[in-house]
């Protein structure tokens, strides 16, 4: 860099000033003066981070979808993959610290609870796992609130892919596009028979096709991401009961057999075998 460029720099064009870094690296307040207090906020920091990413790419990927422009989505889907892989992978750095250590501080939290964190509920309920109940948490914070609502409401990504497919002639049971997407989906075998079809001929449903196995990528990796944060959970506290009063490593558990898009893990076991060419 020349003495010309550093020169003109001020605190709004340097690197700290584009990132925000003053504020942003002074917003860990522990409160005690634990050491692995510090992880642990950070923790949970960056997980936010990395969360409201998710959001931010899961909201175009619907947006795509909508538009017919599944081609997109898949740029999109696999980023979101990988951001998943990362918060999957953090948990190993909360690992390092010890039943003992966390009891030192535990206290402190008071109420905090990260079944509170409305950026995972808006994950939740963009990918399709809706569940009313957890917005109560959250009354407390109107415009968040309002906006969770809203996602509550709205149709999945994986049902705006339903929509997209009956849009190309696929015929998706009318059940699947106009119930109420506020309440969990059960599955339907008659959409299992639909993805038979093209998993049967991807060839002639490459879009398609191709989009299932994405939404695949997703579904798998949010179940390792889930699965992790219990083992975490319960290494750490065991079956405590979480702060906030959340029923903690027993409810994260339950939450690890749930498939997003279960009718795309049911049509495996329907695609026949082909003759060898």
């Amino acid at each position: 860099m020349s003495a010309e460029t550093t020169s003109s720099l001020t605190s709004e064009s340097d690197y700290g000033g584009y990132l925000c870094l003053e504020p942003f690296l002074s917003a860990h307040k522990p409160k005690s003066k634990q050491h692995d207090e510090m992880l642990f906020v950070i923790q949970h920091q960056t997980s936010e981070l990395w969360m409201k990413l998710v959001v931010h790419e899961l909201r175009l990927a619907v947006a795509c979808i909508q538009r017919d422009e599944l081609e997109p989505t898949f740029k999109v889907l696999a980023r979101v993959k990988q951001v998943m892989r990362m918060l999957f992978e953090q948990w190993a750095v909360l690992e390092t610290m010890t039943p003992s250590d966390y009891a030192l501080f535990r206290k402190g939290l008071g109420r905090a609870s990260g079944f509170q964190s409305y950026n995972y509920r808006t994950i939740e309920y963009i990918l399709g796992n809706k569940d009313r109940g957890v917005l109560e948490q959250l009354k407390q914070r109107p415009e968040i609130y309002d906006q969770l609502t809203k996602d509550l409401n709205a149709p999945s990504i994986y049902e705006e892919f339903l929509k997209h497919l009956d849009r190309k002639g696929i015929d998706i049971p009318k059940e699947c596009l106009t119930r109420d997407f506020s309440v969990p989906r059960e599955e339907s075998p008659a959409l299992v028979a639909v993805f038979k079809k093209i998993y049967d001929n991807p060839r002639l449903h490459w879009a398609a096709y191709e989009m299932c196995e994405k939404l695949i990528d997703i579904d798998q990796m949010f179940q390792l991401w889930r699965f992790r944060h219990m083992q975490t959970v319960e290494r750490i506290i065991g079956f405590k009961r979480g702060t906030g009063g959340s029923p903690g490593a027993a409810y994260l558990r339950e939450r690890t057999k749930v498939h997003l898009f279960p009718e795309l893990w049911s049509v495996r076991t329907e695609v026949e075998d082909k003759d060898l060419e």
